[in-house]
């Protein structure tokens, strides 16, 4: 065990020992309250991510002297293997980023393309017009993560794939102890069953491993090995051809070539063009000024500017004056979080196939005629999408279908990870890799050790609405993270797992550290809401009209009137509705503040 890793230990047990005594019992997080774990502090560099090994592994690459971007790297490959149920090297992935020396934010789109053989008619025609939910190759997408790796190391980073790859390397190669969490969610994945690949990496003697068991997957050590050994080969070429080489072995290589027959030999779409054509796209993210923060979202493929939609919509309230977590604030929020959604449902897709008119959509005057259909007495029931292009220099009205289902069971929630990174020069990387639910696929791809995420059940089978399938088309994602800057300078990172709810769950981090000045770690803590009044991503995209979830530490008197004004109310366990890590940068003091969620197995740390 590293000295780091001792050191986590060691805060982990402090806070274990301190539950006695601060205990929290709050309907919401005040200012001055006590928090399950301490805001982990310090002034060179941070890093908070949903596993301890993956923190340990990007402060290992900061203190080796790498930056922000290395460390990214490092850390969410040590992630992909740790936190294997939730994303991995076939994941797809959104990276939000401040560059210092530009003094820019930018965004790296790494979702999946719809292979070409993947239509809206081929499913009708061979699948009964529909989409396999979270479950085999015909819901899988191609993994964008490694482009990410190599767009962040080529263009900001200063390492190479050998170095910042060590540390996943050798957790896959000599393994680590299984949590109870992970050992948890391999004996109950029924579909990782079904498929002999799978079986044979994460039930090797024919049962689940257990809580404190040593998991090794030997097969990904070699395909990250394989990286390595291509970038090797081209040392003499220079840095950018060294690190293109290890890239495109995925892409282009025997790894891609492993993977495409694989595919086509177990009824999988992919061909080995889909991924030797693939790219991640660096994008000019959209953002908006929030109380004087200017949020960050990644503009396409994803559901990120949702948030931004509804903060738009909140700033027109005094959320401070209406109490945390009251009966007002919850439903003020619900109700702006509908109405974004139904834009998003409308509007929100790949930017390569669809128009969006961010002109409109995030104006204030846009916001300021959609904050009508509030009622402040009375929770809505249907999905309603406005009309940004009224605020926009083409005025010409979208004609995009728009559809519901009130039937299925599609999930609203899924499973992710998230890292977030601050370096010594204040470079600044938020990150989220997926494989969307668990297991993504459940197919590990031959012998690579690698199981691809299956966002493909995110698409539309419905012609012309803004996420219908194409080939080549980004499916709308769940996946966002936030960056904020203040004056300028980098102030606020965050992001969370958790399918559509992710945008409410950063969205209520954010609003409780700039509305009700909550440090990173009560923010975090805070009790929260969620809604499923919306379509889901995942097919067949069910609508739960009026339903509204919350932590069973909200008051029975707030739950009472939320009921009374007509919402559908499900109550949570207590601390069950997040997964959130953040980092709060002072740009006076220097000092920043990383914090992490003790609903799940997030840790943070920082120097």
């Amino acid at each position: 065990m590293t000295a780091s890793l001792k050191a986590l230990g060691m805060c982990v047990s402090v806070v274990c020992l301190s539950f006695a005594s601060t205990a929290i019992a709050q309907v919401d997080v005040p200012s001055g309250a006590n928090t399950m774990r301490p805001v982990i502090r310090g002034r060179k560099a941070a890093v908070s991510s949903m596993k301890a090994e993956a923190t340990d592994a990007a402060r290992r690459i900061l203190e080796e002297g790498g930056n922000a971007f290395d460390a990214a790297v490092g850390g969410q490959a040590a992630l992909a293997v740790t936190d294997f149920p939730a994303n991995g090297v076939g994941s797809d992935a959104v990276v939000l980023l401040y560059q210092a020396r530009e003094g820019k934010v930018f965004s790296v789109n790494a979702e999946p393309r719809a292979p070409k053989l993947a239509t809206i008619e081929w499913y009708e025609k061979n699948n009964g017009g529909k989409l396999p939910i979270s479950d085999g190759l015909l819901s899988g997408g191609l993994p964008g993560v490694v482009d990410a790796w190599y767009i962040l190391l080529d263009r900001w980073g200063t390492m190479s794939f050998e170095q910042v790859l060590q540390p996943a390397i050798e957790l896959a190669e000599n393994g680590f102890p299984l949590s109870e969490g992970r050992a948890g969610m391999i004996a109950s994945s029924k579909k990782i069953l079904k498929y002999p690949s799978t079986v044979q990496i994460y039930l090797q003697n024919g049962q689940p491993p257990k809580a404190g068991e040593i998991f090794k997957n030997p097969d990904l050590a070699r395909t990250l090995r394989k990286l390595v050994e291509a970038e090797k080969a081209s040392q003499t070429k220079g840095r950018h051809e060294a690190l293109k080489a290890a890239r495109d072995r995925f892409y282009k290589g025997d790894i891609a070539h492993e993977m495409a027959a694989f595919s086509e030999a177990n009824g999988g779409l992919f061909r080995f063009e889909d991924f030797a054509e693939y790219n991640a796209k660096v994008e000019i993210p959209v953002s908006i000024n929030y109380h004087g923060y200017r949020v960050y979202k990644n503009p396409s493929a994803s559901q990120g500017p949702t948030e931004l939609i509804a903060l738009n919509l909140l700033e027109g309230y005094d959320l401070k004056g209406l109490g945390h977590n009251s009966a007002d604030f919850i439903h003020t929020n619900v109700e702006a979080m509908k109405l974004a959604m139904a834009d998003r449902e409308k509007f929100l897709g790949d930017m390569d196939f669809v128009t969006i008119p961010y002109q409109g959509l995030l104006s204030k005057e846009y916001a300021q005629e959609r904050r009508k259909l509030i009622d402040p007495a009375k929770a809505s029931l249907e999905l309603r999408p406005g009309s940004p292009e009224k605020f926009t220099s083409d005025a010409s009205p979208l004609d995009r279908p728009v559809h519901t289902v009130l039937d299925g069971e599609a999930s609203h929630e899924g499973d992710t990870s998230y890292i977030a990174v601050v370096d010594k020069d204040r470079n600044t990387v938020s990150f989220e890799p997926s494989l969307h639910s668990a297991f993504g696929t459940g197919v590990v791809m031959g012998g690579t050790g690698v199981i691809f995420n299956c966002r493909g059940d995110y698409y539309s089978l419905i012609r012309g609405e803004a996420n219908a399938l194409e080939p080549g088309k980004r499916p709308r994602s769940t996946l966002q993270s936030t960056l904020v800057l203040k004056d300028g300078q980098p102030f606020m990172i965050t992001g969370s797992p958790g399918g559509d709810d992710q945008v409410m769950r950063t969205m209520q981090t954010l609003v409780n550290v700039i509305d009700f000045g909550m440090n990173i770690q009560q923010a975090i803590e805070a009790s929260r809401w969620a809604t499923r009044s919306f379509p889901a991503s995942p097919f067949p995209h069910t609508m739960v009209p009026g339903d509204l979830e919350l932590e069973d530490r909200i008051p029975e008197t707030t739950q009472k009137e939320l009921i009374d004004r007509g919402h559908k109310l499900h109550m949570r366990p207590p601390w069950s509705m997040g997964s959130n890590a953040g980092i709060i940068m002072d740009a006076k003091t220097g000092v920043l503040s990383a914090g992490a969620d003790p609903r799940v197995e997030a840790y943070a740390w920082a120097w």
